[in-house]
């Protein structure tokens, strides 16, 4: 374990999910308006960019899982630091939407590969410290949200969509020399195996699962489409402040619901969680207004994170083989899936894509119903009941939760 301070490796940590999640990601949704509105670009395109970057992170994402050496790789975080700006800094200098496409597929798999790396050097070197700390580093992507957020805020009353692309550019570059010198994990994480003759929980992680890839397609509708929506009925600026709330919402989000789940059941905070988020997706879409849109950023951006917290930590628990990876798979699957199933829903607009995004979110919250019914949540392991045992799976799980981003 490093004999640096913890805080200053949650601060690189925090720098590099916010490059990569935060902006490298997500500041295709406020720069979305603006692309529609100066590029040329269709309802239509704007939903396949979205796929394809989904499509790079889920190629990302099996990478990590396949090729576990990459994980622990200083080269590859900072080479993926670097692609990331490069695609953001190009994204201008074409009008093709299939050069869109490429340049958001390869940002896609960078993002992944820089949160896999993240998350592996928390899970290494803050293994003995308060498991607060990796939910206050994940809250980098809410971080990097309100920032970019923000920069193109402020850049849409002064300059076009090329000006913010190139700002975005340049702050991913800023918050990569922050993370420059991120420490990743220094050898492959121990493999715990289940004690033989215990407890089968295939059925509450398939219900796990289901709940977890549902929010995969209703969550990443509203995270790419939320600002296009509540841009076309409130005054310009409300959409791009929207986002900037969301960011300040997830910042704390991580910590406070992984504290959350040291006292009440886990399957529960994840139900209402999902109900939350599912509401804070429609009202858009139900009721117009500034206070309504700025509502729902806050109810959005206080759970997106949460929600993978809780159902992260839960597979942990559930001890279900792979359950990350298993669990990583599906949301990213889901997140391919639903830009791709509203996009005939955009011909009139986004805010139409909205309502039924809430509904599959409600739909992943009946799931998330389904897995509280017998629940184990005293599970007999070697000796010891999973809650006595709780704070050591916790720590690995809350460690990898954030990942929606991830």
């Amino acid at each position: 374990m490093s004999t640096a301070s913890p805080w200053s490796h949650v601060v690189r940590a925090a720098a590099a999910l916010a490059a990569g999640m935060g902006v490298g990601r997500f500041v295709y949704t406020p720069i979305l308006p603006l692309m529609h509105g100066q590029a040329g670009l269709s309802a239509a395109a704007g939903a396949h960019l979205a796929t394809a970057n989904y499509a790079g992170y889920l190629i990302g994402a099996l990478a990590g899982i396949l090729a576990p050496a990459l994980i622990r790789s200083q080269s590859v975080l900072r080479g993926s630091l670097l692609l990331l700006t490069a695609t953001l800094a190009a994204m201008p200098l074409t009008h093709t939407t299939l050069a869109w496409e490429a340049l958001r597929l390869s940002a896609g798999a960078a993002s992944a590969l820089v949160f896999v790396v993240a998350a592996g050097s928390l899970l290494h070197h803050l293994r003995d410290h308060p498991a607060h700390l990796p939910g206050w580093a994940f809250g980098g992507v809410g971080a990097g949200i309100a920032l970019s957020g923000l920069l193109v805020l402020v850049l849409r009353t002064v300059a076009d969509w090329r000006a913010a692309w190139w700002a975005a550019a340049a702050l991913t570059a800023v918050l990569a020399g922050a993370s420059w010198n991120l420490r990743p994990e220094d050898a492959p994480a121990a493999r715990t195996a289940a004690a033989a003759g215990g407890p089968r929980t295939h059925r509450w992680f398939g219900a796990l699962f289901v709940s977890y890839t549902l929010e995969g397609v209703g969550y990443i509708v509203a995270g790419t489409f939320l600002v296009a929506a509540i841009a076309q009925g409130s005054p310009g600026w409300v959409g791009s402040g929207a986002w900037v709330l969301v960011g300040l919402a997830a910042v704390p989000s991580s910590a406070l619901w992984a504290r959350l789940g040291r006292r009440w059941s886990r399957p529960g905070l994840l139900l209402a969680a999902l109900v939350v988020q599912a509401a804070g997706i429609a009202l858009p879409a139900l009721v117009g207004g500034t206070a309504v849109a700025l509502a729902s950023a806050v109810l959005f951006g206080a759970t997106f994170l949460g929600v993978s917290t809780l159902a992260l930590a839960a597979g942990a628990h559930l001890r279900f083989p792979r359950s990350v990876a298993l669990l990583t798979a599906g949301y990213s699957v889901g997140q391919i899936l639903g830009p791709l199933l509203v996009a005939p829903l955009l011909h009139h607009g986004y805010r139409p894509a909205l309502l039924p995004a809430a509904l599959v979110v409600l739909a992943a919250a009946v799931a998330a119903a389904v897995l509280r019914i017998g629940f184990p949540h005293h599970m007999v392991v070697e000796g010891h009941t999973a809650a006595s045992g709780r704070r050591e799976s916790c720590k690995d799980a809350d460690a990898l939760a954030a990942h929606s981003a991830n």
